[in-house]
């Protein structure tokens, strides 16, 4: 059970939900909390548990940005630029919770450095990529070593700080998480516009040498008392087999379409381990995902919510960037800066919409954040929304940022609320864990209504040009050469021959169905609050 002496906002966490999980602080409210330190030592700490969580928070914002300069240098196809992204979510989001079981049982300070040091190689190796599958196997490192350390990051701050001093831990903790979730893409579209992509990598390692330092001569290798007695690796396994499969499967339909047989069988291989992994869950001593706290209709509707709005806000800040760069002739900097609304609003408008959940209950705004999320979405998709970003882009983001703001805290209130006291760490890793996935499959999922819409749009667009079928392919290149010539340009250079502006309108059209389809996920997580989470007096 939550320490009752903490009087921290249990809201301001949710700062960085843009990027974070929306259930981060439960797993730091779960630790033991009697461990005595001198008061410079706790800060080093808490320290060392701020740049372990900014790399992670950093690292899953600014790749996006820096996609289009990957692609450009490598020559990496749509489905390579997806699993660059995937890699990383895959393995982070099936191995967080059994990352987070080896921490309690072997110390987590011993498991937080082990995954610093794994991260900090795998983010070198990517530095040094000479082709995209080298990146995406680096990527997949560092999703591992993520696993071990983001929810050993936590696990610190709730061993070393108690009553008061763990609430002001954990706002600094949560107020350097925003800081960073805001800045990270502007500082990784400076880095790709002043130096190069594979600069965002190297930023890690030294990063990661004080992370080790830090935590070193400061933190104390605490265990959890009750940590399971065998860690859970065929459930892990299986869940990253069965994820990577249908991930996969998913990822290639958009080239070869569903009816082919590569794409069907990892599909349908993908479904039979994910069955395998409830099996092996519902039967194992120790399972890192109980099965019995769906049993509760609010921890089920919760993770239905976060499923359905993170899906929408892993694709559209995946395709977004590139949209921006491409078709509009954006510098990174320029992509990474267009993004900052969300973060922001979020940061500036958490504690007020805390106090919404105490006075309206979750229920309400579960139903309400969604759908003003859902609105934010749908407005991306409209018309007015071409090369101006005042007038088109930043309204649209500005009202995604306040369904964002809506939502999270109330995610965390009814996730806390629905599982028995013993449960609630397990109960927020899960939605932790939900979340990365959500991410994973929208990358996969979106990125056929994206390649799909575009390659439709593009062919209309050919047809009202006559180019000639023959001659298609040649256009189309250099319809992307044309963008990414925009793009080293800088300052929206519009496109200079009618293919190129047919390439971009094309990308436009392809952005658009990605976020209809990400409104209509939003509306329908709404709905699903209004069905699941129970009325609270």
């Amino acid at each position: 059970m939550a320490d009752p002496r903490v009087h921290s906002d249990p809201h301001r966490a949710h700062v960085v939900a843009a990027q974070a999980s929306p259930c981060d602080e439960l797993i730091i409210r779960m630790q033991p909390t009697a461990l005595d330190s001198p008061c410079r030592r706790k800060r080093l700490a808490l320290a060392a548990t701020i740049l372990g969580s900014s790399m992670a928070f950093i690292d899953g914002s600014v790749v996006n940005v820096a996609l289009p300069a990957i692609q450009s240098e490598l020559g990496a196809s749509v489905a390579a630029m997806q699993w660059i992204i995937n890699a990383y979510l895959l393995f982070l989001g099936s191995l967080v919770l059994v990352g987070g079981s080896m921490g309690d049982k072997l110390g987590h300070r011993t498991v937080f450095i082990a995954g610093i040091a794994v991260f900090t190689l795998a983010s070198a190796a990517c530095g040094l990529a000479p082709n995209a599958g080298s990146l995406i196997a680096g990527r997949a490192v560092q999703g591992i070593g993520a696993a071990l350390f983001v929810p050993g990051s936590l696990a610190i701050i709730g061993a070393i700080f108690d009553g008061e001093e763990r609430g002001r831990a954990i706002g600094t903790w949560a107020g350097v998480g925003a800081i960073t979730s805001a800045l990270g893409p502007v500082a990784g579209g400076l880095l790709v516009d002043a130096f190069s992509w594979r600069a965002i990598f190297f930023l890690n390692v030294p990063l990661a040498a004080a992370t080790i330092a830090l935590a070193v001569s400061s933190v104390p290798n605490s265990h959890t008392p009750d940590a399971p007695q065998q860690l859970d690796w065929p459930g892990a396994l299986s869940a990253a087999a069965g994820l990577a499969a249908l991930t996969y499967g998913l990822t290639e339909a958009s080239a070869r379409g569903f009816a082919h047989a590569l794409v069907l069988c990892a599909i349908g291989v993908g479904a039979l381990v994910l069955a395998a992994f409830l099996m092996i869950e519902a039967k194992s001593r120790d399972p890192m995902m109980p099965l019995e706290v769906f049993r509760s209709r609010d921890f089920t509707g919760a993770n239905l919510v976060t499923l359905l709005l993170y899906f929408g806000m892993g694709g559209v800040f995946f395709f977004l960037p590139f949209t921006l760069i491409r078709a509009h002739g954006y510098t990174a900097t320029e992509a990474g800066s267009a993004l900052l609304p969300v973060p922001v609003i979020i940061g500036s408008l958490s504690r007020l919409t805390g106090g919404l959940t105490t006075r309206f209950g979750s229920r309400v705004l579960l139903s309400v954040g969604p759908a003003i999320a859902g609105i934010g979405f749908a407005m991306l998709a409209m018309p007015f929304v071409r090369g101006s970003y005042w007038a088109g882009f930043f309204p649209a983001l500005a009202v995604l940022g306040l369904g964002m703001t809506i939502t999270v805290a109330p995610l965390t209130t009814t996730v806390m609320g629905s599982v028995p006291a013993h449960r609630t760490g397990v109960a927020s890793g899960i939605n932790n864990a939900v979340a990365r996935v959500a991410s994973l499959l929208a990358v996969a999922v979106l990125g056929i209504v994206f390649v799909w819409s575009h390659d439709a749009a593009l062919s209309a667009r050919l047809d009202e040009l006559h180019v000639p079928h023959d001659a298609r392919q040649s256009a189309q290149l250099s319809g992307l050469n044309a963008a990414a010539g925009a793009q080293a340009g800088g300052a929206h250079t519009p496109p200079q021959t009618p293919t190129a502006q047919a390439e971009a309108d094309a990308i436009v059209a392809a952005l658009r169905a990605v976020a209809l389809v990400s409104a209509a996920c939003a509306f329908a997580g709404a709905g699903l609050a209004l069905a699941t989470i129970q009325r609270r007096k």
